[in-house]
Protein backbone atom coordinates (compact mmCIF):
# COMPACT_ATOMS: atom_id res chain seq x y z
CA UNK A 1 0.00 0.00 0.00
CA UNK A 2 1.67 3.30 -1.02
CA UNK A 3 1.20 5.54 1.61
CA UNK A 4 1.37 8.97 -0.16
CA UNK A 5 -1.33 8.51 -2.06
CA UNK A 6 -3.42 7.03 0.93
CA UNK A 7 -2.27 11.13 2.70
CA UNK A 8 -2.93 12.77 -0.57
CA UNK A 9 -6.44 13.69 -2.23
CA UNK A 10 -9.98 14.53 -1.19
CA UNK A 11 -11.60 13.37 2.38
CA UNK A 12 -13.76 11.29 0.60
CA UNK A 13 -11.07 9.49 -1.61
CA UNK A 14 -9.03 9.01 1.35
CA UNK A 15 -11.41 7.63 3.30
CA UNK A 16 -12.75 5.02 0.67
CA UNK A 17 -8.99 3.76 0.30
CA UNK A 18 -8.85 3.29 3.95
CA UNK A 19 -11.57 0.95 3.64
CA UNK A 20 -10.51 -2.56 4.13
CA UNK A 21 -9.98 -4.47 7.15
CA UNK A 22 -13.08 -3.44 9.28
CA UNK A 23 -15.27 -3.22 5.62
CA UNK A 24 -14.07 -6.78 5.15
CA UNK A 25 -14.94 -8.29 8.58
CA UNK A 26 -18.23 -6.58 9.12
CA UNK A 27 -18.98 -8.08 5.26
CA UNK A 28 -18.33 -11.80 6.14
CA UNK A 29 -19.89 -11.69 9.25
CA UNK A 30 -23.54 -11.53 6.61
CA UNK A 31 -22.32 -15.41 5.77
CA UNK A 32 -25.01 -17.26 4.33
CA UNK A 33 -25.73 -19.00 7.93
CA UNK A 34 -26.16 -15.09 9.15
CA UNK A 35 -27.96 -14.38 6.26
CA UNK A 36 -30.74 -17.37 6.92
CA UNK A 37 -30.48 -16.79 10.58
CA UNK A 38 -31.94 -12.92 10.28
CA UNK A 39 -34.42 -14.15 7.41
CA UNK A 40 -35.77 -16.96 9.81
CA UNK A 41 -36.15 -13.75 12.27
CA UNK A 42 -38.14 -12.03 9.84
CA UNK A 43 -39.99 -14.28 9.04
CA UNK A 44 -41.17 -15.36 12.48
CA UNK A 45 -41.17 -12.18 14.05
CA UNK A 46 -41.93 -9.38 11.61
CA UNK A 47 -40.07 -6.22 12.89
CA UNK A 48 -39.75 -7.65 16.08
CA UNK A 49 -36.10 -8.38 16.46
CA UNK A 50 -35.27 -4.97 14.04
CA UNK A 51 -34.13 -2.97 17.12
CA UNK A 52 -31.19 -5.82 17.66
CA UNK A 53 -29.40 -3.86 14.35
CA UNK A 54 -29.21 -1.15 16.42
CA UNK A 55 -28.90 -2.40 19.71
CA UNK A 56 -25.35 -4.90 18.60
CA UNK A 57 -23.87 -2.10 16.91
CA UNK A 58 -21.73 -0.58 19.24
CA UNK A 59 -21.63 -3.79 20.61
CA UNK A 60 -19.86 -5.10 17.75
CA UNK A 61 -18.16 -1.94 17.08
CA UNK A 62 -16.40 -1.37 20.04
CA UNK A 63 -14.91 -4.95 20.46
CA UNK A 64 -13.85 -4.61 16.92
CA UNK A 65 -11.78 -1.54 17.37
CA UNK A 66 -10.45 -3.01 20.38
CA UNK A 67 -9.22 -5.82 18.54
CA UNK A 68 -8.00 -3.31 15.33
CA UNK A 69 -6.67 -1.02 18.07
CA UNK A 70 -4.15 -4.19 19.72
CA UNK A 71 -3.39 -4.52 16.18
CA UNK A 72 -1.96 -0.84 15.28
CA UNK A 73 -0.56 -0.73 19.12
CA UNK A 74 1.90 -3.73 19.35
CA UNK A 75 2.14 -4.88 15.26
CA UNK A 76 1.12 -8.51 16.55
CA UNK A 77 -1.96 -10.77 16.23
CA UNK A 78 -3.88 -12.09 19.34
CA UNK A 79 -2.43 -15.42 19.30
CA UNK A 80 1.30 -13.91 19.60
CA UNK A 81 0.11 -11.09 22.05
CA UNK A 82 -1.50 -14.16 24.40
CA UNK A 83 1.78 -15.96 24.70
CA UNK A 84 2.58 -12.26 26.14
CA UNK A 85 -0.36 -11.82 28.58
CA UNK A 86 -0.50 -15.32 29.43
CA UNK A 87 1.51 -18.10 31.46
CA UNK A 88 1.90 -21.50 30.57
CA UNK A 89 -1.03 -22.59 31.55
CA UNK A 90 -3.27 -19.48 30.36
CA UNK A 91 -1.97 -19.89 27.00
CA UNK A 92 -2.80 -23.86 26.98
CA UNK A 93 -6.13 -22.77 27.57
CA UNK A 94 -6.14 -20.69 25.26
CA UNK A 95 -4.92 -23.15 22.60
CA UNK A 96 -7.90 -25.44 23.69
CA UNK A 97 -10.18 -22.64 22.75
CA UNK A 98 -8.65 -22.28 19.27
CA UNK A 99 -9.06 -25.90 18.47
CA UNK A 100 -13.00 -25.55 19.26
CA UNK A 101 -12.89 -22.53 16.64
CA UNK A 102 -11.16 -24.13 14.11
CA UNK A 103 -13.74 -27.26 14.60
CA UNK A 104 -16.46 -24.81 14.76
CA UNK A 105 -15.30 -22.70 12.05
CA UNK A 106 -14.86 -26.01 9.24
CA UNK A 107 -18.26 -27.00 10.19
CA UNK A 108 -19.62 -23.38 8.93
CA UNK A 109 -17.58 -23.21 5.61
CA UNK A 110 -18.90 -26.46 5.13
CA UNK A 111 -22.32 -24.96 5.53
CA UNK A 112 -21.50 -22.02 3.46
CA UNK A 113 -20.51 -24.29 1.20
CA UNK A 114 -23.61 -25.90 0.51
CA UNK A 115 -25.28 -22.41 0.17
CA UNK A 116 -22.93 -21.58 -2.11
CA UNK A 117 -23.72 -24.38 -4.22
CA UNK A 118 -27.83 -23.79 -3.56
CA UNK A 119 -27.12 -20.44 -4.61
CA UNK A 120 -25.64 -21.14 -8.26
CA UNK A 121 -28.51 -24.31 -8.76
CA UNK A 122 -30.88 -21.50 -8.08
CA UNK A 123 -29.53 -19.23 -10.48
CA UNK A 124 -29.73 -22.52 -13.66
CA UNK A 125 -26.21 -22.94 -13.13
CA UNK A 126 -25.89 -26.40 -12.62
CA UNK A 127 -25.52 -28.73 -9.44
CA UNK A 128 -25.08 -27.81 -5.89
CA UNK A 129 -22.55 -30.07 -5.22
CA UNK A 130 -20.61 -29.39 -8.47
CA UNK A 131 -20.41 -25.63 -7.27
CA UNK A 132 -19.63 -26.50 -3.88
CA UNK A 133 -16.64 -28.82 -4.60
CA UNK A 134 -16.09 -26.08 -7.51
CA UNK A 135 -16.11 -22.98 -4.53
CA UNK A 136 -14.01 -25.50 -2.22
CA UNK A 137 -11.16 -25.85 -4.76
CA UNK A 138 -11.13 -22.52 -6.01
CA UNK A 139 -10.99 -20.61 -2.73
CA UNK A 140 -7.94 -22.75 -1.34
CA UNK A 141 -6.32 -22.35 -4.65
CA UNK A 142 -6.43 -18.62 -4.40
CA UNK A 143 -5.57 -18.75 -0.71
CA UNK A 144 -2.45 -20.66 -1.22
CA UNK A 145 -1.24 -18.21 -3.94
CA UNK A 146 0.19 -15.64 -0.83
CA UNK A 147 -0.87 -12.58 -2.71
CA UNK A 148 -2.60 -10.38 -0.05
CA UNK A 149 -2.82 -7.38 -2.08
CA UNK A 150 -4.95 -9.73 -5.01
CA UNK A 151 -7.14 -11.30 -1.98
CA UNK A 152 -7.62 -7.71 -0.30
CA UNK A 153 -9.12 -6.49 -3.62
CA UNK A 154 -10.87 -9.49 -4.07
CA UNK A 155 -12.72 -9.19 -0.26
CA UNK A 156 -13.63 -5.74 -1.40
CA UNK A 157 -15.69 -6.53 -4.41
CA UNK A 158 -17.37 -9.44 -2.60
CA UNK A 159 -18.41 -7.52 0.29
CA UNK A 160 -20.04 -5.27 -2.34
CA UNK A 161 -22.45 -8.46 -3.47
CA UNK A 162 -24.18 -7.44 0.21
CA UNK A 163 -25.47 -4.30 -1.48
CA UNK A 164 -27.77 -6.49 -3.05
CA UNK A 165 -29.96 -6.71 0.14
CA UNK A 166 -30.39 -3.35 0.42
CA UNK A 167 -32.05 -3.58 -2.94
CA UNK A 168 -34.30 -6.33 -1.52
CA UNK A 169 -35.38 -4.47 0.94
CA UNK A 170 -36.48 -1.56 -1.20
CA UNK A 171 -38.58 -3.92 -3.38
CA UNK A 172 -40.29 -5.33 -0.88
CA UNK A 173 -42.01 -1.97 -0.19
CA UNK A 174 -41.49 -1.98 4.32
CA UNK A 175 -43.69 0.42 6.12
CA UNK A 176 -41.02 3.28 6.72
CA UNK A 177 -43.20 4.47 10.13
CA UNK A 178 -43.64 1.37 11.09
CA UNK A 179 -39.92 -0.20 10.81
CA UNK A 180 -38.64 3.20 12.73
CA UNK A 181 -40.67 2.32 15.67
CA UNK A 182 -39.20 -1.15 15.66
CA UNK A 183 -35.72 -0.33 15.25
CA UNK A 184 -36.31 2.77 17.79
CA UNK A 185 -37.86 1.03 20.54
CA UNK A 186 -36.98 -2.37 21.88
CA UNK A 187 -40.34 -5.12 21.88
CA UNK A 188 -39.58 -8.57 23.08
CA UNK A 189 -41.69 -11.04 23.76
CA UNK A 190 -40.48 -13.41 26.80
CA UNK A 191 -40.62 -17.06 25.21
CA UNK A 192 -38.44 -19.66 24.56
CA UNK A 193 -39.14 -19.64 21.15
CA UNK A 194 -38.16 -15.64 20.75
CA UNK A 195 -35.26 -16.20 23.79
CA UNK A 196 -33.52 -18.42 21.09
CA UNK A 197 -33.72 -16.18 18.15
CA UNK A 198 -32.12 -13.51 20.05
CA UNK A 199 -28.99 -15.60 21.47
CA UNK A 200 -28.85 -16.56 17.49
CA UNK A 201 -28.52 -13.14 16.51
CA UNK A 202 -26.16 -12.54 19.00
CA UNK A 203 -24.23 -15.31 18.28
CA UNK A 204 -24.26 -14.64 14.51
CA UNK A 205 -23.41 -11.08 14.87
CA UNK A 206 -20.53 -11.63 17.89
CA UNK A 207 -18.80 -14.17 16.49
CA UNK A 208 -15.43 -15.08 17.91
CA UNK A 209 -13.47 -15.48 14.40
CA UNK A 210 -14.51 -11.92 13.80
CA UNK A 211 -12.16 -11.02 16.62
CA UNK A 212 -9.05 -12.49 15.43
CA UNK A 213 -9.57 -11.61 11.40
CA UNK A 214 -10.28 -7.87 12.37
CA UNK A 215 -6.62 -7.78 14.07
CA UNK A 216 -5.07 -10.13 11.42
CA UNK A 217 -5.98 -8.21 8.83
CA UNK A 218 -4.76 -5.17 9.97
CA UNK A 219 -1.56 -6.81 10.09
CA UNK A 220 -1.66 -7.57 7.15
CA UNK A 221 -2.56 -3.98 5.60
CA UNK A 222 0.34 -2.62 7.79
CA UNK A 223 2.82 -5.31 6.17
CA UNK A 224 1.98 -3.97 2.76
CA UNK A 225 2.66 -0.07 3.66
CA UNK A 226 5.99 0.88 1.75
CA UNK A 227 7.78 2.08 4.55
CA UNK A 228 7.71 -1.36 7.05
CA UNK A 229 9.42 -3.34 5.03
CA UNK A 230 7.08 -6.57 5.31
CA UNK A 231 6.74 -5.89 8.89
CA UNK A 232 3.93 -4.07 10.43
CA UNK A 233 4.75 -1.24 12.13
CA UNK A 234 3.03 -0.30 15.28
CA UNK A 235 1.89 2.81 16.37
CA UNK A 236 4.42 3.74 18.94
CA UNK A 237 7.34 3.57 15.93
CA UNK A 238 5.62 6.41 14.28
CA UNK A 239 5.64 10.18 13.96
CA UNK A 240 2.64 11.52 16.21
CA UNK A 241 0.61 13.01 13.04
CA UNK A 242 1.19 9.47 11.28
CA UNK A 243 0.24 7.73 14.15
CA UNK A 244 -3.06 9.92 14.73
CA UNK A 245 -3.90 9.39 11.03
CA UNK A 246 -3.81 6.11 11.05
CA UNK A 247 -5.45 5.61 14.21
CA UNK A 248 -8.44 7.88 12.64
CA UNK A 249 -8.79 6.22 9.29
CA UNK A 250 -8.81 2.92 10.86
CA UNK A 251 -11.62 3.42 13.36
CA UNK A 252 -13.51 5.27 10.32
CA UNK A 253 -13.08 1.50 8.33
CA UNK A 254 -13.92 -0.18 11.64
CA UNK A 255 -17.13 1.47 12.02
CA UNK A 256 -17.96 1.61 8.54
CA UNK A 257 -17.71 -1.65 8.29
CA UNK A 258 -19.82 -2.72 11.56
CA UNK A 259 -22.41 -0.42 10.24
CA UNK A 260 -22.29 -1.73 7.21
CA UNK A 261 -22.79 -5.24 8.64
CA UNK A 262 -25.88 -4.18 10.86
CA UNK A 263 -27.48 -1.87 7.90
CA UNK A 264 -27.17 -5.69 5.74
CA UNK A 265 -28.81 -7.56 8.58
CA UNK A 266 -32.11 -5.00 9.17
CA UNK A 267 -32.48 -5.33 5.77
CA UNK A 268 -32.69 -9.13 5.21
CA UNK A 269 -34.72 -8.59 8.36
CA UNK A 270 -37.13 -6.26 6.67
CA UNK A 271 -37.35 -8.18 3.33
CA UNK A 272 -38.31 -11.42 5.62
CA UNK A 273 -41.14 -9.58 7.43
CA UNK A 274 -42.96 -7.82 4.66
CA UNK A 275 -42.79 -10.32 2.43
CA UNK A 276 -42.44 -14.07 3.90
CA UNK A 277 -44.12 -13.28 7.68
CA UNK A 278 -47.23 -10.79 5.79
CA UNK A 279 -48.03 -13.85 3.86
CA UNK A 280 -48.12 -16.08 7.01
CA UNK A 281 -44.38 -18.09 5.73
CA UNK A 282 -42.81 -18.44 9.04
CA UNK A 283 -40.19 -21.15 9.14
CA UNK A 284 -37.08 -20.51 7.20
CA UNK A 285 -34.10 -23.42 6.89
CA UNK A 286 -31.52 -21.78 5.24
CA UNK A 287 -30.62 -18.84 2.85
CA UNK A 288 -31.73 -21.06 -0.46
CA UNK A 289 -34.96 -21.77 1.28
CA UNK A 290 -35.30 -18.16 1.53
CA UNK A 291 -34.49 -17.19 -2.31
CA UNK A 292 -36.75 -19.29 -3.27
CA UNK A 293 -39.81 -18.46 -0.56
CA UNK A 294 -39.09 -14.65 -1.91
CA UNK A 295 -40.09 -15.31 -5.69
CA UNK A 296 -43.78 -15.51 -6.15
CA UNK A 297 -44.32 -13.02 -3.05
CA UNK A 298 -41.51 -9.87 -4.05
CA UNK A 299 -40.78 -11.26 -7.81
CA UNK A 300 -37.56 -13.13 -9.39
CA UNK A 301 -35.43 -10.59 -9.61
CA UNK A 302 -35.65 -10.58 -5.46
CA UNK A 303 -34.92 -14.39 -5.77
CA UNK A 304 -31.59 -13.52 -8.37
CA UNK A 305 -30.46 -10.47 -5.81
CA UNK A 306 -31.02 -12.89 -2.45
CA UNK A 307 -28.94 -15.60 -4.33
CA UNK A 308 -26.51 -13.77 -5.53
CA UNK A 309 -25.69 -11.79 -1.97
CA UNK A 310 -25.31 -14.83 -0.12
CA UNK A 311 -23.48 -16.76 -3.05
CA UNK A 312 -20.63 -13.61 -2.99
CA UNK A 313 -20.97 -13.51 1.10
CA UNK A 314 -20.70 -17.11 1.52
CA UNK A 315 -17.50 -16.73 -1.12
CA UNK A 316 -15.95 -13.62 1.04
CA UNK A 317 -16.84 -15.21 4.62
CA UNK A 318 -15.27 -18.97 3.69
CA UNK A 319 -11.35 -17.87 3.65
CA UNK A 320 -12.19 -15.12 6.53
CA UNK A 321 -13.36 -18.33 8.44
CA UNK A 322 -10.14 -20.41 7.44
CA UNK A 323 -7.80 -18.00 7.80
CA UNK A 324 -8.92 -16.85 11.66
CA UNK A 325 -8.50 -19.57 13.65
CA UNK A 326 -5.49 -20.66 11.83
CA UNK A 327 -3.84 -17.05 12.28
CA UNK A 328 -4.88 -17.51 16.19
CA UNK A 329 -3.34 -20.81 16.30
CA UNK A 330 -0.41 -19.92 14.64
CA UNK A 331 0.53 -16.95 16.29
CA UNK A 332 0.05 -19.02 19.62
CA UNK A 333 2.49 -21.19 18.67
CA UNK A 334 4.75 -18.97 17.51
CA UNK A 335 4.71 -19.42 14.16
CA UNK A 336 4.64 -17.71 10.80
CA UNK A 337 1.38 -16.00 9.81
CA UNK A 338 -0.84 -14.91 6.89
CA UNK A 339 -1.71 -14.79 3.35
CA UNK A 340 1.03 -12.18 2.79
CA UNK A 341 3.82 -15.24 3.31
CA UNK A 342 4.41 -17.90 1.06
CA UNK A 343 2.94 -21.58 1.87
CA UNK A 344 7.11 -22.45 2.17
CA UNK A 345 7.36 -19.42 4.42
CA UNK A 346 4.27 -20.19 6.62
CA UNK A 347 3.37 -24.09 6.77
CA UNK A 348 1.69 -24.46 10.18
CA UNK A 349 -0.55 -21.28 9.20
CA UNK A 350 -1.47 -22.96 5.54
CA UNK A 351 -1.64 -26.32 6.87
CA UNK A 352 -4.31 -24.90 9.47
CA UNK A 353 -5.63 -23.15 6.42
CA UNK A 354 -6.36 -25.88 4.44
CA UNK A 355 -7.66 -28.16 7.52
CA UNK A 356 -10.81 -25.32 7.30
CA UNK A 357 -11.39 -24.95 3.09
CA UNK A 358 -10.59 -28.99 2.54
CA UNK A 359 -12.15 -29.79 5.19
CA UNK A 360 -15.14 -27.81 4.90
CA UNK A 361 -15.29 -28.89 1.40
CA UNK A 362 -14.78 -32.39 2.07
CA UNK A 363 -18.42 -32.33 4.82
CA UNK A 364 -20.27 -30.20 1.84
CA UNK A 365 -20.12 -33.26 -0.29
CA UNK A 366 -21.54 -36.26 2.80
CA UNK A 367 -24.39 -34.95 2.24
CA UNK A 368 -25.02 -33.56 6.24
CA UNK A 369 -27.71 -31.54 6.99
CA UNK A 370 -26.42 -28.21 6.38
CA UNK A 371 -28.52 -26.95 9.26
CA UNK A 372 -27.09 -29.53 11.93
CA UNK A 373 -23.85 -28.41 10.46
CA UNK A 374 -24.84 -24.51 11.72
CA UNK A 375 -26.38 -25.80 14.87
CA UNK A 376 -22.97 -27.49 16.09
CA UNK A 377 -20.80 -24.28 14.72
CA UNK A 378 -23.31 -22.37 16.56
CA UNK A 379 -22.76 -24.12 19.74
CA UNK A 380 -19.08 -24.22 19.68
CA UNK A 381 -19.07 -20.61 18.74
CA UNK A 382 -21.26 -20.03 21.84
CA UNK A 383 -18.91 -22.20 24.00
CA UNK A 384 -15.80 -19.78 22.58
CA UNK A 385 -17.38 -16.59 22.51
CA UNK A 386 -17.25 -15.14 25.67
CA UNK A 387 -13.50 -16.47 26.91
CA UNK A 388 -12.27 -14.98 23.92
CA UNK A 389 -13.63 -11.93 24.58
CA UNK A 390 -12.20 -11.97 27.98
CA UNK A 391 -9.11 -12.22 26.44
CA UNK A 392 -9.40 -9.71 23.97
CA UNK A 393 -10.29 -7.43 26.72
CA UNK A 394 -7.82 -8.55 29.99
CA UNK A 395 -4.87 -8.20 26.99
CA UNK A 396 -6.54 -4.68 25.59
CA UNK A 397 -6.40 -3.08 28.78
CA UNK A 398 -2.78 -4.61 29.65
CA UNK A 399 -0.47 -0.99 29.88
CA UNK A 400 2.62 -3.21 29.06
CA UNK A 401 1.42 -4.64 26.22
CA UNK A 402 -0.52 -1.62 24.66
CA UNK A 403 1.02 1.48 26.32
CA UNK A 404 -0.87 4.43 25.28
CA UNK A 405 -3.49 2.60 23.31
CA UNK A 406 -5.00 0.65 26.39
CA UNK A 407 -8.52 0.92 26.42
CA UNK A 408 -10.12 4.04 27.32
CA UNK A 409 -13.40 4.16 29.84
CA UNK A 410 -15.83 4.01 26.93
CA UNK A 411 -14.20 1.12 25.09
CA UNK A 412 -13.52 -0.61 28.47
CA UNK A 413 -17.20 -0.20 29.36
CA UNK A 414 -18.67 -0.96 26.09
CA UNK A 415 -16.08 -4.10 25.90
CA UNK A 416 -17.27 -5.43 29.46
CA UNK A 417 -20.64 -5.32 28.75
CA UNK A 418 -20.49 -7.21 25.59
CA UNK A 419 -18.24 -9.45 27.49
CA UNK A 420 -21.37 -9.89 29.94
CA UNK A 421 -24.06 -9.97 27.07
CA UNK A 422 -22.37 -12.86 25.27
CA UNK A 423 -21.72 -14.55 28.62
CA UNK A 424 -25.68 -14.61 29.70
CA UNK A 425 -26.40 -15.35 25.89
CA UNK A 426 -24.07 -18.85 26.92
CA UNK A 427 -25.69 -19.57 29.84
CA UNK A 428 -29.12 -18.61 27.75
CA UNK A 429 -28.45 -21.23 25.19
CA UNK A 430 -27.08 -24.26 27.01
CA UNK A 431 -30.59 -23.86 29.44
CA UNK A 432 -32.75 -23.47 26.75
CA UNK A 433 -31.06 -26.79 24.47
Amino acid sequence: MDTSKANSGPVWRRYLTALGPGLVTGASDDDPSGIATYAQTGAQTGLGFAWTALFTFPLMAAVQEICDRTALATGKGLGELATTRFARRGRVVVGGLMVVLIVANALNIAADLVAVGAGMHLLHAGPSALWALLAGALITAVVLAGKFPLLAKVFKILAGTLLAYLIVAVISHPALSELARAVFIPHLTWSTTNVNLLIAVLGTTISPYLFFWQSAHRLEELREEREGGNRAVPLKERSTKDAQRKQRMSRADVFTGMAFSNLVMLAIIVSASATLHAHGQTSIGSAAEAAQALKPIAGQYSEILFAAGFIGSGMLAIPVLAGAGSVGMAGLLGKSWGFSRSPRKAPVFYGLVLVGTLGGTVLSLLHINPIQLLVISASLNGIAAAPFLLLVMLISRDTSIMGKQRNGRLAATLGWFTTAVMTLATIAYFVTL
